[in-house]
């Protein structure tokens, strides 16, 4: 029984892990229909925000949940206003904009701290016990913090006024425009978010994965694995995508070996985008967020 609980928590762990990787992306792709290809160096600009922040003293836990969204939040509002703001509609132009970004990032990051591995950082929390078996406690404060971080961002969307402002945008933009919303406002904020959630992603794994100006290639592959597989729902599809392809990828790796599941992951989607093109929401769950 004790290796049942065992097993089953490093499975949660595998889809919060893709489901953290994921959210940033589907709010920004799902909600603005953006293809952004520097996902990844969001990703890792909040992995380094922590780094740089706890070599300078701050706190483990503000620099996590606090700096890696706010500076990679503020990134994105400026790179929305300065690239992205003048390519919606056009997605081979935000293709090619995004990919040169991506370089641009990571050169710039490569030039700033070099190409090594940056300082390790510890995960705040130790292992806990199960039994005769010991797990990280890091690990289920992941698995947690996702659950959390699900919940506000479906609260604000469903709930809130910006969620609904926002949501009528990227539904009918010129409505909205005629009503007196400001659509560029608010694409705006929506970018921003998006980074946000993508920067504390990046920054709450930076303990567990370490942080190179290259990480982001590993983060971006699975990102769109995820979302596209999930379909247009940006909550539910992630959320189901995660827990099919991330259930595959743990039971797999636990029976072969890390490289055999990250093949099982690719031709679980695979198989899945076969079997239902639009994703799974496109079948499912139609009318869910």
């Amino acid at each position: 029984m004790d290796f049942f609980f065992a097993f089953v928590l490093q499975i949660a762990y595998g889809i919060a892990n893709l489901a953290l990787i994921g959210l940033g992306l589907a709010i920004i792709f799902g909600m603005m229909r953006v293809i952004n290809l520097a996902h990844g160096e969001f990703l890792m600009l909040g992995g380094y925000t922590v780094v740089v922040s706890t070599n300078l003293g701050v706190n483990i836990w503000i620099a996590m949940l606090v700096l890696a969204p706010l500076v990679v939040g503020i990134i994105g509002v400026i790179v929305e206003r300065v690239l992205i703001r003048f390519l919606y509609g056009r997605t081979v132009d935000t293709l090619l904009a995004t990919w040169g970004l991506s370089l641009f990032l990571i050169g710039a990051v490569t030039a700033i701290f070099g190409p090594q591995t940056a300082t390790t950082i510890s995960p705040p929390i130790g292992a806990v016990t199960i039994g005769d078996y010991a797990s990280s406690g890091y690990e289920l404060f992941l698995i947690l913090l996702t659950l959390a971080l699900f919940g506000g961002v479906f609260a604000v969307l469903r709930y809130s006024k910006l969620g609904l402002l926002a949501r009528g945008t990227m539904q009918r933009a010129e409505m909205a425009a005629a009503l007196g919303v400001s659509t560029s406002q608010i694409y705006m904020i929506t970018f921003g978010l998006g980074s946000a959630v993508a920067g504390l992603a990046g920054g709450v794994l930076a303990p567990i994965t370490g942080v190179v100006p290259t990480i982001g290639a590993t983060y971006i592959a699975k990102a769109f694995i995820t979302v596209i597989s999930g379909g247009t729902a940006i909550l539910a599809g992630t959320a189901t995508a995660a827990v099919l392809l991330g259930a595959m990828n743990g039971i797999v790796t636990f029976l072969t070996g890390p490289t055999v599941g990250e093949v099982a992951l690719l031709g679980a989607a695979i198989v899945l985008l076969r079997l239902m093109p639009n994703g799974i929401t496109g079948r499912f769950f139609r009318k869910s967020l």
